[in-house]
This record gives C-alpha cells, structure tokens and sequence, in this order.
C-alpha cells in the first residue's frame, strides 16, 4: 500500500469533513490502516470511530466495505457521508429488490467508496456474497460495534461469528475492528474471532469530559425526572428503563406534562419503531422513554441527557448507553437511579441456564455495577479505572467530586447500625436494619424487633443518611454481606471492633449538590442568530429528508454563532465545514450571519477562533529547554530513576521532584509512575478536604509520613489539570 504523509492525511481530513486536527489516535489508526495493516481500535463513543474507515475509504482505490449490525445505523452513517459529498451506500432487508439491485449495479461499476453491509448478509456457508464482494476487489474491512462478536461482551450477536471469513477470503485486505467498550477479555476475543491475531490494538482514553454524572437514590424517582426535563424542554434525551411497560408508563407522563415523547422497545412494529426513531433523529420528538433495545450505533450528536430509570446490567452497558450524549462534544449529563431492588432483579437475568461460566462473568459484571453505584468515589475515576485507564480521584464534574466534602466521627451512628445487625441475628438487609433505627410501623417488622433497645434509636438522621452510611460502611469493608438474595448484612473483624469501642470509624461526608451541569457560560453568542441558525438548517434537512445534525452538528453551530464569520475564507475555519458542505451549505449560513451582524452592530471574532491543538493547554508552559528543568526532564525521559537523576546533577531528591512537577500539568511526565495511584487519590482527596488555600506544609501534617513532600507537590501541580 501507499505511503501517506501526515500533511496530506490532514489535507484529506479538512477536505472531506471540515476539521483540522485529528482526534485521540485516529492518525495512528488510519496510517496503521494504510499501511496495509489489521486494526482493532477502541476509542469512547463520540470519539470519531467512523473517520478511522471512511477517511482511508477516500484514500485507498476501489471501495470499502463496512459490516454494520443496524438498519438505522447504516441510514444514518450513509446519510453524513453523502452530506459531505461522498459516494456510499447500504444493502440490508429495508429496501426492495430494485433498490438492492441498483446499489450492486453502482458498487461493481466503482461507483461506491464505502458499502454498508448487515452480518447476516455474509453467510459462512455460502460462496455467493463472498464470490459479489471478489468482483469488488475490496481495499478495506471495517468491522462496526466489534464487541458483538464477543460472548464476554455486553451485546453478543452470534451472526457475528462468522465474520472471520471475511479474513479467511481475503488475507492480505486489511481489517479495522472498532469498539467503544471492550474490557480485556473481551479484547481478546475480538482478536481471535475475527482472525486477525496480528492486529495492532489501539486503546484511546476513555473518559469523555463533556458528560456530568451524577448517581441519585431511587426515591420520588418520576418527580424528580420530571423536574429535570422541565427545565431543559429544548434539550433532547433518552430515558433507559428496564421494563416495557415502564417505557409507556413514563412517556404517557412526560407527554401529559407537553413534552414531546415517545418510548421506544422491541415489542413495537418494525414500522413503529422506525417511525418513532426517525422523529427523534430530526427532533421532532425530543425525549425517547427505551428499553436497552434503543441506541446501538445511534449517531444523533445533539442527545443532552441520558438519565437511567433503573440500574445497567453492566458497567459496558452503561458506558455505552451514557455516550450517546453530547457526541457534539457540548457539555451533556448521565443521571442513573439506584436502588439496591434493581440489583437483585438483575441477578436473576444474569443467570444463563446450562452455562455456569457465562453467569460467572455476568454476576461479576453486575457487581461491579453495584460497586459503582455504592461507592463512595469519583464516578469518572471507577469508570476510567475499570477500563484500565489511572485517572485521578477528583474530575470536578460528577455528583461526588460537585458535593462539598467535610470528615466526621462516625462511630456512635455505626455501632447503632451494627447492634442492630447483631439483634436481628444478621439476617436482614440495609432496607430492615434502616427501618428498625428510625422505628417504622412498616408490616413487615417482626413484633419482637420492636421491642428491641435499638427499635428507634436512630430517628434524629432521615434514611437517606443511614442508607449513605450503610453503602460506606460496606464499600471501606467494615461490614459484610451475603452473597444471597436476601443480602443480609454480616458483621466481621473491623466491624466487631468498632461495635466494641476499640476503632473509631471516620468517614468524609458528602452533601449532595443539584444538577448543574450543561451550563454553557463558555459559550457567548447572540440567541436569535443562533435561533435563525437553527431554522435555515432546518429547512435544509427537511428538503433532503435527513436529520438536521446531518447538515452540520450543534457545535459548529456554536461556533458560527460565536465567531461571526463574515467570508467563505473565514468560514472554512469553522469545524465541521469541509469543502463539500462549504460549497453546498456555505451560503445559507452566511446570508445570516452577515445580516444579523449588520442589524444589530456585532463584530466579527474570527481573529480569536484559535485551533483546537493550540488551546488545549490551559496550564502553565514548562520551562524551555536548556535550562535545569529541562536537563532533569530529558534524563527522565531516558529513562533514569528520580534518585539516579539527583545522584548524577548533585541535587536533593525534592529538587528533581520539583523540577518533574513543572511538567505534570503539560502531561510530559505520567503522574502515575511518580506516585501510585493509590496514594495520587488520597492526596487528591485531603486537598478537597483541607481546602484549596492548604499549603504543602498543612497537606504533609495531615498525611503523614507515609507520604513525601515530593509525592504531594507532585499531585498538586497534577491536581491543578482538574479543577
């Protein structure tokens, strides 16, 4: 295959999509692509997963074959590819004989970049589409949602299994297997399945900054999603439910409250649920009320808010489903209700009959999801963690890091909690143990409890905080519980301890802060051009009948409103236009922007639109090579040892430590392989709780001597990335 150089793969890029820089490890992907060679990428949902093939699609001759498991997603994908003037196409059971007749017609005249395929259209016992597919001459394999192929996976789809031909057929036709969940079996899996075992894996960060997520007991669940969506009418979202029923009970609501709902599972007609999806696609509807049987692969780039009305039955799972908010990189929210109910509703799903080894792995990723909802952390930290992925302890953007934080004593309120454990004989879960303290007439308490010491001893706190102190308890391991349906709370050593007097039991309380993420102070522009933006895109994806993000996504949109360009020059620095959409969509959007400017006196800012590379780096620059800090970091980038550098430069260790803290905000030195991961959270954490204005001396009193001076000033400068 041909050599790219960087400089015309970027061309390509601002050409044919409109953006100038490549994203997470897009670049690497398509050159490992090019090259000729086998790709499985991971990358977080909305991370540009569908550029690491289309853009090669554009490069390589001849066309691109792309195996994807929905009808809705190939129509989707196929719809922005011909909005940005390229040639593609599906084949799948939508269409007529004529229509699929006309698509292979126009694919073996070379008429066709890129060909969306269903799994099932290639069987492994048939030679006809594999002979359809040699006479193409195929130059690349894009293998969509790759997890599907994987058992170990969250939504295995056995048509899958028989993609390894395409490999078997084709040896020397590159493969790009792309995921944006995968956990390392499953990886694995992927690998093998798809028999490309020499593939180059490429792992992207998978955090997403824009999305806020909060966790919410589940309690006047309905009240509270109403609340919400009330004050984000204009938004749209998606509300996960568990049940069917559940999806037509709370649409019914929100549509009574005038909001514009549907809900959306696999019991509807195959014509219902399109109809339903497309309305959502082009804002007609506004929320969508689903079970998990909606989303896979949806591209809608404008989704606010994703809120779970009952708990995922996988950390995957709800990765995945929470990504599909702002796709557009705005600032979006994930909210899920949880109750500990869900979880024991779930376990009996997770039991495949006949298949112990599959039920292990799936009651094992229902604890973690468990783990996730009870913990006492930060929600961005357990994901990116359970994906491999160190990060920090405090993002500033999920519902433990936005609460204010403060260390009580915690003991008395515990050994309440543990004497009634012991008096009911350790037999009854958090829910009981709750309603004993604070003296229910609940039916379902036993005579005899009530006529315990601890019958009511513990009505002076609401359940909300005896349920927070239960799941902290638990989540630090100063109680037990059994592995059973009834989850019945167990005391152990730690426990016993505390119940005897002989520990104090300390915890850091958090106090709960509203939903304020989506605010978009960041973003200054006029209302009614942004109003007139809206409208004149619009009417151009009513015209060519596809979803108005299609046309061009929010984001760009945001930025024509913030920057007012007022030429076809300065408006190919938008992002998002490339020549295409420039030429086809140009004129329409400036027409606007350049009567609104006149009518209301507004300068153009396009002398402030700054590229993305170039404004990433908020923090302060390290210092320029040649001088002391430089000569500690080029030793540490050869890869000497913090004490190997001091003994060589005659300096302390601190002043190497202090010379290496300069450049962990640029991220030119990995924080995690100065100080463990451990001890970068505890730091984390006795800064948000001593205060911002606490001073290293304050921090090294508080944390002992377990932890240099060194190690904290480290995790400052880290900590400064973060707030």
């Amino acid at each position: 295959m041909a050599n790219y150089s960087k400089e015309r793969l970027h061309q390509a890029l601002k050409h044919f999509f409109g953006y100038d820089n490549f994203r997470l490890d897009q670049l690497s992907v398509i050159e490992t692509v090019l090259a000729g060679k086998d790709v499985m990428g991971i990358m977080p949902t909305g991370g540009g997963k569908s550029i690491c093939y289309q853009l090669p699609a554009m490069l390589l001759p001849g066309i691109t074959i792309v195996v994807s498991p929905l009808i809705a997603l190939m129509k989707d994908q196929v719809d922005s590819l011909l909005a940005n003037g390229i040639h593609a196409a599906f084949l799948n059971s939508s269409q007529s004989a004529d229509e699929q007749r006309e698509v292979i017609m126009q694919a073996q005249l070379g008429n066709i970049k890129l060909l969306y395929i269903a799994p099932e259209r290639i069987p492994a016992n048939s030679s006809a589409f594999i002979d359809f597919l040699r006479r193409l001459n195929p130059s690349l394999f894009a293998i969509d949602e790759a997890h599907c192929i994987s058992s170990w996976g969250h939504d295995f789809r056995p048509e899958y299994l028989k993609l390894a031909i395409l490999k078997q057929c084709f040896p020397t036709t590159p493969v790009i297997a792309l995921t944006a969940s995968a956990d390392k079996l499953t990886q694995d899996d992927i690998v093998r399945k798809l028999d490309i075992p020499t593939a180059k894996v490429y792992i992207s960060s998978f955090n997403r900054p824009n999305i806020s997520y909060y966790i919410r007991p589940k309690q006047n669940t309905m009240a509270r999603i109403a609340e919400y969506i009330m004050k984000h009418k204009n938004d749209c979202g998606i509300i996960y439910t568990l049940s069917r029923s559940s999806t037509e009970e709370i649409a019914g609501k929100l549509h009574a409250m005038g909001v514009k709902t549907a809900y959306y599972h696999a019991g509807l007609e195959a014509t219902e649920r399109s109809r339903v999806q497309e309305a959502f696609q082009k804002d007609d509807i506004k929320v969508i009320v689903a079970t998990i049987a909606f989303g896979m692969g949806i591209d809608k780039s404008n989704v606010r808010f994703v809120i779970h009305h009952d708990v995922p039955k996988n950390i995957e799972g709800y990765y995945q489903e929470t990504g599909r908010a702002g796709r557009d990189g705005l600032k979006s929210d994930a909210i899920l209700f949880y109750s500990r109910g869900d979880i024991m509703k779930l376990k009996k799903f997770a039991v495949v009959e006949g298949n112990a080894e599959q039920t292990a792995v799936s009651m094992n990723k229902l604890k973690k999801i468990e783990q996730f909802c009870e913990s006492d952390t930060c929600r961005r930290q357990y994901l990116m963690q359970y994906f491999g992925e160190p990060f920090p302890a405090y993002c500033g953007s999920c519902d433990y890091c936005l609460s204010s934080l403060e260390e009580r004593d915690a003991t008395v309120d515990a050994q309440k909690f543990l004497s009634a454990i012991v008096r009911t004989g350790e037999r009854y879960g958090v829910g009981y143990i709750i309603d004993i303290l604070r003296g229910s007439n609940n039916e379902k308490i036993q005579p005899a409890h009530k006529q315990l010491k601890t019958y009511g001893v513990g009505k002076d706190l609401k359940r909300e905080e005896w349920q927070w102190l239960a799941q902290q308890m638990l989540s630090n391991g100063y109680m037990d519980r059994a592995e059973d349906q009834y989850a019945a709370l167990l005391l152990n050593d730690k426990s016993k301890a505390i119940l005897k007097g002989e520990t104090k039991l300390m915890l850091v309380m958090q106090k709960e802060q509203k939903i304020s993420a989506m605010e978009e102070d960041e973003y200054s522009y006029d209302e009614q051009l942004m109003k007139e933006l809206k409208s004149v895109r619009h009417e151009m994806a009513d015209r060519e009948h596809v979803p108005a993000y299609n046309i061009v996504p929010d984001n760009t949109l945001v930025e024509l409103a913030m920057y007012l360009p007022q030429s076809f020059d300065d408006m190919k620095q938008i992002a998002g236009i490339g020549d295409y959409k420039l030429g086809k969509y140009g004129g329409a959007f400036l027409a606007v922007i350049q009567r609104i400017t006149n009518e209301k006196h507004l300068e153009s800012r396009m002398h402030l639109k700054v590229p993305k590379t170039a404004k990433k780096s908020t923090t302060e620059k390290a210092p320029a090579t040649g001088n002391t800090f430089a000569t500690t970091l080029n030793m540490y980038k050869q890869g000497l040892g913090m004490e190997e550098i001091a003994q060589q430069r005659s300096l302390s260790l601190s002043t190497v430590e202090g010379h290496l803290a300069k450049y962990v905000p640029t991220g030119e030195v990995d924080i995690f392989k100065l100080v463990s991961p451990y001890k970068v959270d505890k730091i984390i954490a006795t800064i948000r709780i001593a205060g911002a204005t606490a001073g290293l001396r304050d921090l090294k009193e508080r944390l002992g001597d377990d932890y240099s001076y060194g190690e904290i000033r480290l995790v400052m400068e880290y900590n400064k990335v973060f707030k």
